[in-house]
């Protein structure tokens, strides 16, 4: 039986779009002792239950530790649960219980661990509404550990958080995703520069990208960086974004211009464009 579920676990983390995560979790319900009548009907089976319960349980908990992919993480997690088994989950409660989230700043979380608490936000209705980074730990690692939970909130407030091309580059997947719950996103104070504002336009020009509010205050945005926001903006035809603020950058007369252009686009959805302190909106809006 153990090395049936193991194999069955295997399967389901080297399949690339998780059609077999679902069967996993049923598959493990059924393992269980008051299942296990049914689970006969399936196969013949001896044995002790409860050795085959600790045993895909220790299996389950070296995958986390392996760190795959954090979709993947999380369906494990998941797995856990259907053997009722919460140690992991309890382990990082333990800590924010201790300090709050306050302390993960000052705590060095194990990969699992991070899991586990990707995990936990995930379940928590609160926080999806409004992911806000610096209730945790403010940098650019706490960011790319809890992506999951970005790409599953409405809204992500990533002030002030020393944010790089990195971050760019994972927040564009984020916003390329069909699956992506975002819908505002607040990145002012961060130095993205140019280059990092190119990264994320990649993602602004994917028909799937459902943003509706990008906010950039003080993130040292050139005319570069406008030019790359207006063709991605013009480029999308399915475009949601309906306001962006790029207050206290350096856009110059060229970059100016060419988002202002936006608002008289009949093709854009653009309608309030924040751009040096002027707040110019589309006729009519």
């Amino acid at each position: 039986m153990s090395d049936f579920l193991r194999s069955a676990v295997d399967k389901a983390l080297q399949s690339e779009n998780g059609h077999l995560d679902l069967f996993l979790r049923f598959l493990l319900g059924l393992s269980l002792e008051s299942n296990q009548t049914l689970l006969r009907g399936l196969m013949l089976q001896t044995g002790n239950s409860c050795d085959s319960k600790q045993e895909i349980v220790k299996y389950i908990k070296e995958k986390i530790r392996e760190n795959p992919s954090p979709e993947k993480s999380i369906n494990l997690f998941h797995c856990l649960n259907e053997l009722n088994d919460h140690s992991l989950v309890q382990e990082v409660q333990t800590y924010l219980n201790r300090g709050g989230y306050s302390c993960l700043s000052e705590t060095s979380l194990s990969p699992a661990q991070w899991s586990a608490l990707v995990f936990v936000l995930l379940n928590s209705e609160q926080e999806l509404e409004e992911f806000n980074l610096s209730k945790y730990d403010p940098s650019e690692e706490c960011l790319l550990r809890l992506v999951p939970v970005v790409k599953a909130s409405r809204k992500a407030v990533l002030c002030g958080c020393k944010l790089t091309e990195e971050s760019c580059r994972v927040l564009s997947s984020v916003l390329s995703s069909n699956s992506s719950s975002l819908r505002e996103l607040d990145l002012s104070n961060n130095k993205l520069q140019d280059s990092g504002v190119k990264l994320l336009s990649a993602g602004l020009e994917n028909p799937h990208c459902a943003l509706e509010k990008l906010r950039m205050w003080h993130c040292s945005i050139t005319d570069e960086g406008c030019a790359a926001l207006a063709s991605a903006l013009r480029s999308n035809s399915s475009s949601h974004l309906r306001e962006l603020n790029l207050n206290g950058n350096n856009p110059g007369e060229s970059g100016e211009k060419l988002l202002s252009d936006l608002l008289k686009d009949p093709h854009c959805k653009l309608e309030t464009l924040h751009i040096e302190y002027d707040k110019l909106t589309r006729t009519g809006v």
